[in-house]
């Protein structure tokens, strides 16, 4: 009687991918103190924002979702770091050889890691996205924002919106900062360039004379367009819809992330 051995299929290249970068992230410390500090510096600066803000009428023109999110301006910066040590830490330890040798197929490898990393940064995103809601939900009332003064209430529709989008939206700069790290090869390079495109385009709207220039500059720059999706008042004002500004945010990051791979699989590591 012969005995056949039973052998199990060899997992999808993608499977073995996905867990090779997950065990990678989570036996590392770095990326999930970074992570956390996103969480805290977000809300604390929201915090301190709303505690800061005044509202005594109906006209007095301030957002207060933009307040309770005014730690995103400082959080994004951290996000975007993280995606660019997620690959660029690769390069400066000399690991990329080792990782596409255990996965020879770039591209897999690539999107692997991407993967990999949305999920953590989403987990963050949200939690410093909800903290500082629920920071301005409890300072806020008590500096003017009250029926009395125009907000009916600080969970509207709206609200919800600005809140969804403003998690996707650093989870889109983290990923935007992956593509560009895997394009560039140096983190502090990469870093800076992340950051220039960011806050390059707010500084240039402010300083041209001209109005029709300086909205072409916030409707095209990643941080001006995809922060209106915050926004709860004075919407006709925007240059673009909410979700005009974060469609501008994905198409920013689909080109950076199609860049990288390029780079990747075409030139040495």
């Amino acid at each position: 009687m012969s005995l056949t051995a039973r052998v199990s299929p060899s997992p999808h290249p993608l499977v073995q991918a996905l867990r090779a970068e997950w065990t990678k992230l989570r036996t590392v410390a770095g990326p999930f103190w970074l992570l956390a500090g996103v969480v805290a510096l977000t809300v604390a600066v929201g915090a301190v924002a709303a505690g800061a803000a005044q509202c005594q009428s109906a006209t007095c023109g301030i957002d207060p979702a933009k307040v309770s999110f005014t730690g995103l301006y400082l959080g994004q910066a951290a996000l975007a770091v993280a995606g660019v040590l997620a690959i660029g830490d690769e390069y400066s330890t000399g690991m990329i050889t080792l990782s596409l040798t255990a996965v020879p197929r770039r591209l897999t490898w690539f999107f692997a890691k991407a993967a990999v990393l949305t999920g953590p940064v989403l987990i963050a995103s949200a939690l410093a996205v909800a903290g500082s809601a629920l920071a301005g939900r409890l300072i806020l009332p008590g500096r003017g924002f009250t029926p009395a003064h125009g907000y009916a209430s600080l969970t509207a529709g709206t609200d919800r919106r600005a809140a969804v989008g403003a998690v996707v939206y650093l989870t889109l700069i983290a990923l935007l900062a992956l593509g560009v790290a895997a394009a560039v090869r140096d983190s502090a390079a990469a870093i800076g360039l992340v950051l220039g495109l960011l806050y390059l385009f707010p500084i240039l709207a402010s300083l041209v004379s001209d109005a029709t220039l300086a909205r072409r500059l916030q409707q095209i720059g990643p941080l001006s367009a995809g922060l209106d999706v915050q926004a709860t008042t004075g919407m006709k004002s925007l240059p673009l819809t909410p979700w005009q500004g974060l469609g501008v945010v994905a198409l920013w990051t689909v080109g950076a992330l199609l860049l990288g791979a390029l780079v990747l699989k075409f030139r040495d590591a």
